[in-house]
């Protein structure tokens, strides 16, 4: 028998499972030192989520942060979890942005790279492991576990021994969706400390409630270290509570040594930032539970209730629960984890919102069926694969072979905004929000804070809902650093009167230093309030039979495929039926919008980087 070490993920997996990935460095650092004296085998502080969400969300450096937390954190390792060839993204990046990054993320303070491929198609993990191990780091490799008709003990053993052969100096079996029964738990464990001869971590998650039970099992089997999340981040879609591990392995041969007063201390903490921020409890809900039927990740479906709302379709999570098996047959069974589950899962929300499987399909889902993702664990259909792809060819190589160097080209794109190799890499990762996110700093380094709350305010009455109130997608008017804050111009209120005669809401409101204006709908057309009557007299009126391309989601317009490349079309271009448009960012995927005739685009009526509406007008087409 042997003592049990504990990883805590409540700086990482915990927040993101339950809370969104929403806690800031802020709420993290009273904590960090207590955190530091339990005597965890290492902290998971970053990766995942984390970076995308402090610059599209939180407004924070996640260099800074890690750094930051590392100052604090003097003798527990850090860890953080690498997508393999896609780091902390959605995609994969070529090899000199992957061994740019580990040297990066090794240099500000990670000690431990857990590195997991989504297909489980190692060749994507050969370049992130070379990269770790160059840095002298630990370097951790995943089997990724799930349940299908071509997964079996006998595969996830036989990718830890190539795994181990390719450098690795320890193995995770990473159960993203709680799917790991007890007994199993116990044979897997026992096979792999038997056959592949290096540490064993477990990670699970709590979501259809065996995680607790598993553990325990896998500790009776011989696994190393497990991971856990302090009591206010467990349960529910996170991992099982350090507190119940704990007690549950004391007195046995395999006590992990840890103080439950300390623990409980932290949690303390933890409990009461919850309660102050109004983060969730860690609950298993009936649609968790079915994780066994649908096998969706907790985080996930907390994500597709969220992506439905905002699509006003928060009753049609049931048909999406059971459109995503059928999905994931179709894409050869893929583990429904980051980045394979958005595809899977946002392919199947589209299927049900659009009444019609694969009418929509975002670039990911074309992407994964040309092989840029990897090889799937079973063929793909081959019906479906040329609906979707026609006759493009398919990839069979290592899909980073594809790939031209990135790293010189984002240094001289990054010229004149920041030469910090950091900065760079997140640029190379978020383009768009990585751009948004340096405007920002940059304005509030100017302005401080100050600029946040004179910037104008938009709202729009939604007439489907009592007295709601939600953001109008239209260009704000901002302080301009050294300058004043920009009016309102004529132009500006044609084309909010545009969208508004274009859209379902029943009143646009803007106020622009302090001169409030109201465009409002009515029975005879349009009216305007507030001095600008004239304005409605000079707005366009539609033409006949002009075409109109609408958002089929809520999302981000997006000219053109990188802020490099020009815009896709401009007004004058003529276009054919079945033309890129644009692209709508939604739910992390990116969809390109197509033409659904020839013709010619008579409007642009959003602008790059702005925030749409379902439903809202982006082009008119000038039929041909």
């Amino acid at each position: 028998m042997q003592k049990i070490r504990i990883t805590d993920t409540s700086l990482r997996d915990g927040h993101q499972s339950l809370w969104a990935t929403r806690m800031t460095t802020e709420d993290m650092l009273p904590i960090l030192e207590k955190m530091d004296d339990v005597g965890y085998h290492s902290l998971e502080v970053w990766g995942g989520a984390t970076f995308d969400v402090c610059i599209r969300f939180l407004h924070e450096d996640p260099w800074e942060r890690l750094r930051i937390i590392r100052r604090h954190i003097k003798r527990t390792p850090l860890q953080m979890l690498l997508r393999g060839q896609s780091l902390v993204g959605y995609t994969h990046y070529p090899d000199d942005v992957v061994y740019r990054f580990v040297d990066k993320a090794a240099e500000n303070g990670i000690d431990i790279f857990r590195t997991f491929d989504a297909l489980n198609d190692l060749r994507n993990l050969a370049s992130g492991l070379k990269a770790i191990k160059k840095t002298g780091k630990h370097a951790q490799a995943c089997v990724v576990y799930t349940i299908s008709p071509v997964h079996s003990a006998e595969h996830f053993v036989e990718n830890a021994m190539r795994l181990r052969d390719m450098g690795a100096d320890s193995i995770c079996i990473k159960d993203m969706a709680g799917l790991l029964s007890p007994y199993v738990s116990y044979e897997l464990v026992s096979a792999l400390k038997e056959k592949v001869g290096l540490p064993i971590q477990l990670h699970t998650h709590y979501i259809g409630g065996l995680a607790v039970v598993s553990v325990i099992k896998a500790a009776e089997a011989g696994v190393d270290v497990v991971d856990t999340a302090s009591v206010p981040m467990a349960f529910g879609s996170s991992q099982p509570p350090v507190e119940t591990v704990v007690r549950a392995l004391q007195g046995s041969g395999h006590d992990t040594g840890l103080n439950l007063h300390q623990l409980f201390e932290v949690a303390a903490y933890f409990e009461d930032l919850r309660q102050h921020k109004g983060f969730e409890r860690g609950v298993t809900k009936i649609s968790d539970m079915r994780v066994f039927e649908h096998q969706v990740p907790g985080g996930m479906i907390s994500n597709l209730i969220s992506q439905l709302e905002e699509q006003k379709a928060g009753n049609r999570l049931e048909e999406v629960l059971r459109e995503i098996p059928r999905v994931r047959e179709d894409m050869g069974y893929p583990p429904l984890v980051t980045p394979t589950s958005q595809i899977i899962g946002i392919q199947a929300v589209l299927n049900v919102l659009m009444g019609e499987r694969y009418k929509l399909c975002p670039g990911e889902v074309k992407d994964y069926l040309r092989g840029y993702y990897g090889q799937p664990p079973a063929p793909v259909s081959e019906e479906l694969r040329r609906k979707i792809i026609g006759d493009l060819p398919v990839i069979t190589r290592r899909p980073a072979d594809e790939l031209e160097p990135r790293w010189d080209k984002a240094v001289a794109e990054m010229q004149g905004i920041s030469d910090k190799d950091e900065d760079v890499l997140t640029y190379v990762m978020f383009p768009q929000v990585a751009l948004k996110y340096f405007d920002y700093r940059a304005i509030v380094a100017l302005e401080g804070d100050e600029f946040l709350s004179n910037a104008p305010e938009l709202t729009a009455q939604d007439p489907g809902t009592e007295n709601a109130r939600r953001p109008v997608s239209v260009p704000r008017r901002k302080a301009v650093p050294g300058g004043e804050e920009e009016e309102m111009k004529i132009e500006d209120i044609r084309e909010l009167i545009v969208m508004l005669e274009a859209s379902s809401l029943a009143e646009i409101k803007v106020k622009s230093n302090d001169t409030e204006i109201v465009l409002r709908k009515s029975a005879g057309g349009s009216e305007a309030v507030g001095g600008i009557e004239s304005a409605m007299a000079a707005a366009p009126r539609p033409e006949e039979g002009l075409v109109k391309v609408s958002s089929p989601m809520v999302g981000t317009f997006y000219a053109s495929p990188s802020p490099e490349a020009p815009p896709f079309v401009a007004v004058g271009d003529k276009v054919k039926e079945g033309q890129t448009l644009c692209i709508v960012e939604a739910m992390k995927l990116m969809n390109e919008i197509k033409a659904e005739c020839n013709g010619e685009i008579a409007e642009v009526l959003a602008e790059n980087g702005q925030a749409l509406e379902y439903g809202q007008v982006m082009f008119i087409i000038r039929p041909a």
